[in-house]
């Protein structure tokens, strides 16, 4: 799951973006409705967690210029009155928390609005692999898999291709942020330990100049 985190509180921004990391996500973090804008039309995001009071461009310019697209958006804002609320369900958010949060209550909704994105449902199942989306879990022939975030991330992403090639370009985008290097080969690495833990017989398969599929 790729996450845009827009947040003018500096501080605020980096420890959402931390918590969300933690919580095995991948997340970018910018401070301004300009900055969300230009990020979330190069990158496809599955959820944007968007800050109302925004400087450059109001949130709720970059909330109306998002909604509908892909990415699920939740709106954070300080201004927690019902009719805050209803403004911003009515921008085209599709959830909206006020400030201050628990965390834990912030990850649980990120989660719910990924859920809702159109992909794979929270549990599917491949022959004898199981991937639970929702726990972060997966298992093969009833042996549960010690994966790390991003070999969860793959696995996600290729289980919910359906067979459709994934190249490691679109791997790179949704299971990294924006700091990783595009040089680096670190799908092709993480993909072996991958391979590794899932076992015999092979499940994942190569495609020459395409990327992978399972």
């Amino acid at each position: 799951m790729r996450v845009l985190v827009v947040e003018d509180h500096a501080t605020l921004a980096a420890r959402i973006g931390e918590g969300l990391r933690d919580a095995g996500m991948a997340v970018d973090v910018v401070t301004d409705g300009a900055a969300a804008l230009t990020r979330a039309a190069e990158t496809g995001y599955d959820v944007v967690v968007l800050d109302r009071d925004l400087p450059v461009v109001h949130g709720d310019q970059v909330c109306r210029s998002l909604a509908g697209g892909a990415a699920r958006i939740l709106m954070l804002t300080a201004a927690s009155a019902v009719d805050d609320r209803v403004d911003g369900l009515e921008l085209g958010a599709d959830d909206y928390l006020g400030k201050p949060f628990a965390f834990h209550e912030l990850v649980a909704r990120v989660r719910a609005l990924a859920r809702r994105a159109p992909s794979a449902p929270p549990v599917v199942r491949r022959g004898d692999l199981t991937v639970d989306r929702a726990r972060h879990r997966a298992s093969r022939a009833d042996r549960p898999l010690q994966l790390t975030r991003k070999e969860f991330g793959v696995l996600e992403m290729l289980v919910a291709a359906d067979g459709a090639v994934v190249s490691a370009e679109e791997l790179l985008e949704h299971v990294w942020d924006a700091n990783a290097d595009p040089f680096s080969n670190i799908v092709s690495v993480t993909l072996t330990r991958l391979r590794r833990k899932l076992g015999p017989p092979a499940l994942i398969e190569t495609v020459v100049g395409r990327g992978y599929r399972m």
